[in-house]
């Protein structure tokens, strides 16, 4: 039994690394969402790591968002702002790449969902 333990915290806690390098690397890339990332690998850190997920919470820069998601489900502004501007950018640049239209069309129709749901989340109190 202690071996399938520590083999499901070793997972937990694979995913958690995962999500968070991917979250990062959301944080320039458009269309990786770094919060969704951010609040999975709170998730897998929690089941695997208590140092990994205090260090996480604890972090500067990426706690933050976890923490105003978790108590209000609520993003800042300024993360608002920023992804819009992204989501805004995204569509002319794959066009500026050469993809196909339905490709582009697909992208409108599920950057467009995700604008909505963004902007219709509450902002945290200050």
């Amino acid at each position: 039994m202690k071996l399938s333990h520590q083999l499901i915290r070793g997972l937990w806690i694979a995913g958690g690394i995962a999500s968070l390098i991917i979250g990062i690397i959301g944080i320039v890339l458009p269309l990786l969402p770094t919060t969704p990332l951010l609040l999975l690998a709170a998730f897998c850190f929690a089941r695997g790591s208590d140092r990994l997920n205090n260090w996480l919470l604890e972090h500067p820069t990426l706690g933050p968002p976890i923490h105003d998601w978790r108590k209000y489900g609520a993003i800042s502004a300024s993360a608002k702002f920023w992804a819009v501007i992204v989501i805004v950018a995204t569509p002319p640049l794959t066009w500026l790449f050469g993809a196909p239209l339905w490709a582009i069309g697909a992208q409108l129709v599920v950057l467009a969902g995700v604008c909505i749901f963004i902007l219709t989340r509450p902002v945290p109190p200050e």
